[in-house]
């Protein structure tokens, strides 16, 4: 298919999924092995660019010519046999609905934005993220379903001998349940495939003594510690290390929680370190359903959740032995450290502890140590990434 994707982000889900979309367009999202919009350009072997909110456009610009024709999708979608049927049967100018609201439209830019198109149903509700939650609700039903979509007829490196391997190595059909790219290092390692495929990325590494259940995906680059304990429904984005004891997490890339702690029910941004023995808590004592800070409602809202732990928004850290309470939101470019557990939400650049409060950071200090950071992987931290840290320092002012 040849015709040109957009993805766009509408303003409510921009703020039902901060503060992982401040730093990214939604479709830029990492769930299951591959972000939203690699899985439209596997999918339909078409390009692929976004419209986001404002402030992020000059980082991630629409490519339309003039009057080109395109698809325009909404980021938030995953995309399913079902829904892909139903936006690549739409006539030129017709929007597909869902409870009045626009799943996808085929047509020209300005029409979109001019919102002159007819609207057709929808036959069923898309899969979607809705809420910050639904990247680790929905993280295991998708590396299954990505597994398929990179593994289908080819084939993976051989374990080596030091590793065990639980369950079969093919699943009914013949397809593979374990599956890893060239370069990567699975060495002295616990492989259970009996819940769910295992994939390890190109040049991944998991140390001796690593305990895995799938579905868990390793990406390029990516390290599994000594003797970590990583349960199912869990990615770990590129380059990220991660250690200690890990239960249905997503970490979007390019972070470390390289040592012992526990993290589960979670979703971790770029670029963040979560220090020695640092913990976060996914059941509150009571057993009782969770409430989350919401931004669009500029509140906590309730869910019908019983787990759900630590969401952490890009360029975000915290000290040795950082406790978190269940369903802790973390904004971006925030410093957490000390004893005791910090409040449930924590706006971004903020700078402090739970014990002596919690500061402004420096907006100089800040580019100046994500510089740093981000050059550690031969990655500069340029203008435009600076103009959005900016912008996002301002209009985190009215959380504080």
């Amino acid at each position: 298919m040849s015709e040109k994707i957009v993805l766009f982000d509408s303003q409510e889900a921009f703020e039902n999924l901060l503060p992982l979309s401040y730093t990214r367009p939604v479709g830029a999202f990492r769930v299951g092995i591959l972000k939203i919009h690699e899985k439209w350009e596997k999918l339909l072997s078409a390009e692929v660019s976004f419209l986001p909110v404002d402030y992020l456009r000059e980082k991630f610009p629409v490519n339309l010519n003039g009057e080109e024709t395109a698809l325009f999708i909404s980021g938030n979608i995953l995309p399913d046999e079902d829904f892909v049927a139903q936006v690549c049967a739409l006539s030129d100018g017709c929007a597909l609905e869902y409870n009045g609201e626009c799943m996808a439209f085929r047509g020209s830019l300005a029409d979109f934005l001019g919102k002159k198109r007819d609207a057709v149903k929808a036959g069923i509700e898309p899969r979607a993220l809705k809420y910050v939650f639904d990247v680790f609700l929905r993280n295991g039903e998708e590396i299954k379903r990505d597994f398929r979509l990179l593994t289908d007829g080819r084939v993976g490196c051989n374990p080596n001998p030091t590793v065990t391997v639980l369950g079969d190595l093919t699943d009914g059909t013949g397809n593979p349940m374990l599956f890893i790219e060239d370069g990567a290092e699975v060495n002295c390692a616990i492989l259970n495939l009996k819940n769910g495929p295992i994939y390890i990325g190109k040049d991944a590494e998991v140390m001796e003594g690593a305990i895995i259940r799938g579905p868990f995906a390793l990406c390029e680059h990516a390290t599994v510690k000594m003797g970590a304990k990583i349960y199912g429904d869990t990615t770990f984005g590129p380059y990220c290390k991660v250690g200690g004891e890990v239960s249905n997490t997503v970490i979007f890339g390019f972070s470390n929680k390289a040592h012992d702690g526990y993290l589960g029910n979670a979703v971790v941004g770029e670029w963040c370190n979560l220090g020695a023995g640092a913990n976060s808590s996914n059941l509150k004592n009571d057993y009782s359903k969770i409430r989350i800070w919401n931004y669009a409602q500029q509140r906590f809202m309730r869910t019908d959740m019983q787990f759900c732990g630590l969401i952490m928004g890009d360029h975000s850290k915290a000290g040795i032995n950082t406790m978190f309470n269940t369903a802790t939101v973390v904004g971006v470019g925030v410093n957490i450290h000390g004893s005791g557990f910090p409040r449930q939400f924590i706006p971004s650049f903020q700078n402090g502890s739970p014990e002596g409060g919690f500061t402004d950071v420096s907006i100089d200090k800040f580019m100046e140590v994500a510089g740093k950071v981000m050059s550690r992987r031969n990655i500069v931290l340029n203008d435009i990434d600076r103009h959005i840290l900016e912008y996002i320092y301002a209009s985190a002012a009215r959380f504080k």
